[in-house]
């Protein structure tokens, strides 16, 4: 069954709680406080169910300049406006306010309920709708039904019921391939249940049992349980009033303004990009730097207004401008926002939100301008690939991505599909996606950083990948393996376990090198299980230094020496023939000390200890006490 979310709209005392109460038989005045002063403080809700039609959903909003920002956490994500005049008193101060932050916040369609019609005369109520169609004339409500009601006597209580019904079913169904996302319009308590939030389910579904965070504050739960209606559910979907019930949380650690999604799916910011349109009728331009009022969902937030290509804004006039908060905001791509001067409270503008992670820009100019151009008028594939490509070398993760793109998970898979088969985006796995640019970008460092090594160090056979990999800003790790992959596919590069070098590097010695690389080899095949130390066979060899000597390391990197332990080196044939040795003893006595080491390999305990613990790391021996067995024996 669809739903369909109505707005109420319109001034203090126009009768927008007795109507939704005439129309539903719903009380939305809940407060004592609201009880004893006779008006709307804060939100109220209401529904409307008929057989056969879509349940209309009702939120009641206050009507006093003092709790806009009240009524402005009840119209996000709202449907249809029902804006509400009273024909004895017409147009006032709040009908306007109102009826700008609907449309700014871009509701589509609506009506008018033009109430208290038992306190006037017909010719009164003709005057009402002639100023009435002046102030419609150019908003989204021209031409908009316009129904007399009382509800005192219920005069054309009927004839409302049916227009709302009829424009329910004008309003498309809301998207299920989407984030479950609920901005919290209230939180509270139950006993005996715990701590139950509130709110719109703006998109997706929960389900009773889901894992839940609590976004921005990063609080993770489980849903204990849903209502909808006041009746108990097992899923909610999206356009539903719902009440969440949630596990092992404190009701003080939540407000109104927080946001209900699956874990990890949506990301806050402190920094956001968007539009910004002023009202024609606007007090005054709004500046750079201006510090304003920021409403999205159901949450205040202050921040200051950076505009990137002017120095102010003019009333009537549109722009691109940064937002730059003062606590954090969940929101994704595509939502409205508007926006009240710090002081005096009055709505200024509104806008659309493009970017709720942006790039940082050198300079916030033309770059940043043209980005934001790209992201308001670009096609789904142009935008999930600007995004791709801001992300860098880096690349970005599909969850990441889907709280940066208005698509849901099943569009975002098929459009980066679409792009991976055109080339415009690589998938490094299912998970993880780059842009070629940042692919050709990391290539040349890469390929840059191998040949500066190779000219400092003509001798040694490759460098690290893992030094590799720093040297080319520290990729992922992913996204480096899949760039060394290509590299060796196409012959560029080779890899040799931890070495990579470039395919056409090859170590070429002198004369004079290779016979000192021929002596300190030698050296080494003869000592067998006594070796030298490596300024000892250097020196033998007629040079000097120690093991960071270039043609030492040469012998290490190509495993004819093998360290095993620190300054300690033996030639691998020689290693091969002392655990022969090793293992046909172990074999005839089952253990052995590190004396029957010595005496077998006619050497000293500096040799024959670290021999032991080498074969131990090597899984040939096992250590039982002092004595070493056959490991698997």
């Amino acid at each position: 069954m669809k739903h369909v979310v109505v707005g109420t709209a319109g001034h203090i005392d126009h009768g927008k709680t007795s109507l939704v109460r005439a129309l539903t038989g719903i009380d939305t005045d809940r407060l004592p406080e609201e009880k004893a002063r006779g008006i709307t403080i804060d939100l109220g809700f209401a529904f409307l169910e008929e057989p056969g039609a879509p349940t209309i959903e009702i939120v009641d909003v206050p009507g006093h300049e003092r709790f806009v920002k009240n009524m402005l956490a009840g119209v996000g994500g709202i449907d249809l406006a029902m804006l509400v005049i009273a024909a004895d008193e017409g147009v006032m101060p709040q009908t306007r306010e109102h009826l700008a932050i609907c449309s700014l916040l871009h509701i589509p369609r609506g009506l008018v309920a033009l109430t208290k019609t038992d306190l006037v005369e017909p010719d009164w109520l003709e005057l009402v709708r002639e100023d009435l169609a002046g102030l419609l004339r150019e908003t989204f409500l021209a031409g908009a039904p316009v129904i007399p009601v009382s509800a005192k006597t219920g005069e054309g209580l009927d004839a409302l019921r049916a227009a709302l019904r009829a424009l329910a079913a004008e309003v498309p169904s809301r998207e299920t391939d989407a984030l479950p996302r609920l901005p919290v319009d209230r939180v509270f308590t139950i006993k005996g249940f715990g701590t139950v939030v509130t709110g719109t389910l703006t998109s997706g579904r929960l389900r009773v049992d889901d894992r839940v965070e609590v976004f921005p504050r990063g609080l993770q739960s489980k849903v204990r349980g849903l209502q909808t209606h006041g009746r108990p559910v097992t899923e909610a979907s999206a356009g539903q009033r719902t009440a969440v019930n949630l596990q092992a949380v404190e009701r003080a650690a939540l407000e109104r303004g927080d946001v209900l999604g699956l874990p990890g799916t949506l990301a806050p910011s402190l920094l956001v990009d968007g539009t910004l349109e002023l009202l024609a009728d606007a007090p005054r331009p709004v500046r750079s730097r201006d510090r304003v009022r920021f409403h999205a969902g159901t949450s205040e937030i202050m921040a200051r207004v950076l505009l990137l290509d002017r120095a102010e804004l003019e009333p009537g006039m549109s722009a691109f401008a940064r937002f730059r908060l003062e606590a954090p905001l969940v929101a994704l791509p595509g939502d409205r926002f508007v926006v009240r001067s710090y002081s005096p409270m009055l709505t200024v503008g509104g806008g659309t939100l493009l970017d709720v992670a942006p790039p940082r820009f050198r300079r916030k100019g033309p770059a940043l301008v043209g980005h934001l151009s790209l992201l308001r008028t670009g096609s789904f594939e142009e935008v999930v690939a600007e995004h791709v490509r801001h992300a860098g070398s880096g690349g970005v993760r599909f969850a990441a991505l889907a709280g940066r793109v208005p698509l849901g998970p099943e569009r975002l898979r098929r459009v980066l599909d679409t792009l991976q088969a055109a080339g415009r985006v690589v998938a490094i796995d299912r998970d993880w996606h780059v842009h070629p640019e940042s692919l050709d970008r990391l290539r040349r460092a890469a390929l840059e950083a191998l040949a500066h090594f190779h000219r400092a160090h003509p001798l040694r056979p490759g460098m690290s990948r893992e030094e590799l990999r720093v040297r080319t800003g520290a990729a992922d790790e992913r996204i480096f393996a899949h760039l060394l992959t290509t590299l060796d596919a196409g012959g560029v590069a080779r890899i040799d376990r931890d070495k990579v070098r470039l395919a056409e590097h090859e170590v070429r010695l002198s004369p004079e090198q290779q016979r000192v690389v021929d002596a300190i080899e030698q050296d080494y095949l003869r000592a067998e299980a006594a070796p030298p130390s490596p300024e000892e066979a250097l020196a033998r060899a007629g040079t000097q230094g120690d093991e960071e000597h270039e043609l030492f390391q040469l012998l290490v990197e190509s495993r004819r020496l093998v360290r095993v332990k620190e300054s300690l080196f033996f030639h691998a044939r020689a290693l091969e023939s002392i655990q022969d040795k090793l293992v046909t003893l172990l074999r005839e006595r089952k253990e052995i000390a590190p004396g029957d080491v010595k005496d077998l390999l006619g050497i000293s305990r500096k040799y024959a200890i670290p021999l032991l613990e080498f074969f131990d790391t090597r899984r040939v021996t096992a250590r039982v006490g002092e004595r070493r067995v056959l490991r698997g024996a």
